[in-house]
Parts: C-alpha cells; structure tokens; sequence
C-alpha cells in the first residue's frame, strides 16, 4: 500500500521525473520521455484541479500486478476520479491511470430473484475476488450483461499460487473440476482456444474457453476462462446439477487463472442483460447460507 500511495502522491504533487526513474522500460517506452509525463499530469491538473477528498484507498492483487487504487473528490470534476497505480514483481511501475470513477450499469433487475436452483459451480473452498453490487466490489458491474457477474479463485495463505507465478500449474486453481450449477442444456461450448501465459490475455475472446447453459426461464449461465482441451460437453448435451462441464483455466481476457460466472438474459456474449445470481446452500467464511449471492472477499463453499 505505502509504495502504490507513494508513487500516486508524487504524481499528483507533480514530482513526474521522480515517478518516472520508478516506471518499467515498457512504460517509458510507451510514454516517449519524461516531459510527456509531465505534459499528462499538467493536463490532469488543468481539467480537473486538485484533490479535496481522498474517499478511499485499496490495494489488489491483478495477475502479477500488485495495484493501489485512490479514489477521490477533485475540486474541478462532479465526478470523483480514481487514480490506479500498477507495480510489476520487481517494484516498477507497470501502469498508471486517472480516469473517472467508473458507475454501475443501471439495470431493472436489482430486485430479481433466480428462478433457478443453483448450486456453486464448484467443489471445496474458492475466494470471491470479484462479486457482489458496487463497481468496488465487482469491475464487472459497469457492464449491462455483466452486472451481477462473478469471479472465482482459490487462495492458501493469502495467496492464489505457490512458487513462481508466471507458472500456470501453480495457480490453486488450475485445472480443478467446473461443474454445472443446474440442470440444463449446453447452448455454446468453447474449447479449442490457448490459456494465456500470465502478463498476456485475449481481448479478441474475452470469454476463452466457456459454456452457456440454458436454464430455462429465460436464465442463461455463462462459465468461463476454462483450461484448453478440459470441455466436456457439446451443445445440444442436457446437463444435471453437478455434471462436470471443463476445467479452471486461464483463456480469454484474464490475467490469471479462474472461473467467471455469470447469469443473464440471453446466450450470447455482449447481448441481454445481467440477472443476480443466487446461490443455495453453501458456506461463506464459515457461515451457512441459505440463499445468497456471493460478494467480494468471502471465501465460499457448496454444503453438500
């Protein structure tokens, strides 16, 4: 956290020849030089004036990145901006952004109740990195089709892999079984496409690997970002509840291995909108639920 508020705070103060000896050799190659660097964090400062309220601070962890994340009122914008700061493994600054803080995706479901009885798409323990309703909680909920959409992985001492993590099989998650929330029958199965190495991702496939299945009533699941080879269903195929589907993998636009899941209006990608997905019968941090949605941070599991 301090190095992230750090190298954010010596940018805002216009200490720019300072954050750039801090940036990586990609981003001063992206950026040119210095007074280009310069020219930015004037035009910021012209556009938007200067802070007057810090609202909040966070750090994540995106792929390799660790991210510090500062989300403030500026005394020229309505609109509080939110300035991110990306630092590789070896401490440089792997990106930095200031843009508008990002609003959720208005949407007439936010008193929707799943019509389908869905079980967690999974076995055994998976932490919730993304999940739940405010775009602080879940990136996902900017976009219409998305809003209420899900992002799993599993994580052992405050950790998603061991050992080196540009190493795919060392991701908790890798290749552990994704299985069928609910009856259903398969309308899109993917699984020809490459898992991506760690620091790259597939922005032409955003989904990867993946399954839709129809729920009926109008729900559709999507599971996605699934291992290479690991589908087991066509479409067409009738599913049960618990039916292994493929394997967690790390396809499409992801910047490390886990499962995406998400509810919404129709099959395809990018059309209808997002439903909430409630889920029966698992535990979060230990604590039974009966029907619920997951939210960020939590670590779940199906009660069988």
């Amino acid at each position: 956290m301090s190095r992230g508020k750090d190298i954010a705070e010596a940018f805002l103060a216009g200490e720019t020849d300072a954050v750039w000896a801090e940036m990586s050799p990609e981003m001063k190659s992206a950026l040119g030089t210095a007074d280009a660097l310069a020219a930015v964090q004037a035009d910021m400062r012209r556009d938007f004036g200067s802070e007057s309220e810090v609202l909040s601070e966070r750090m994540l962890r995106d792929g390799p990145y660790d991210v510090y994340e500062r989300t403030a009122r500026w005394t020229g914008s309505a609109t509080p901006l939110q300035i991110t700061v990306a630092l590789d493994p070896d401490g440089q600054v792997a990106g930095l952004w200031v843009r508008p803080q990002p609003k959720t995706a208005d949407s007439p479901y936010l008193d929707y109740e799943t019509k389908t009885a869905l079980r967690l798409p999974f076995d055994g323990a998976w932490y919730v990195y993304w999940g739940g309703r405010r775009v602080e909680d879940n990136h996902h909920a900017i976009d219409a089709g998305q809003r209420f959409a899900l992002d799993l992985l599993v994580m052992q001492h405050g950790q998603s892999h061991s050992g080196d993590p540009a190493i795919l099989e060392n991701y908790y998650c890798w290749d552990r079984p994704i299985l069928a929330p609910a009856e259903g029958v398969i309308v899109r199965a993917v699984g020809h496409l490459p898992d991506q190495p760690i620091g790259k991702s597939d922005p032409s496939n955003p989904a990867g690997n993946h399954v839709v299945i129809d729920f009926g009533n109008g729900e559709y699941g999507f599971l996605a970002h699934l291992r290479q080879g690991s589908v087991t269903v066509a479409e067409g195929d009738q599913v049960t509840t618990g039916t292994e589907v493929g394997r967690c993998g790390n396809s499409g636009n992801t910047s490390e291995p886990h499962l995406h899941f998400h509810l919404q209006t129709s099959p395809s990608l990018g059309h209808g909108e997002g439903l909430p997905a409630q889920f029966l019968s698992y535990l979060a941090d230990g604590e039974a639920i009966e029907n619920g949605e997951p939210t960020r941070g939590q670590t779940v599991q199906p009660i069988k």
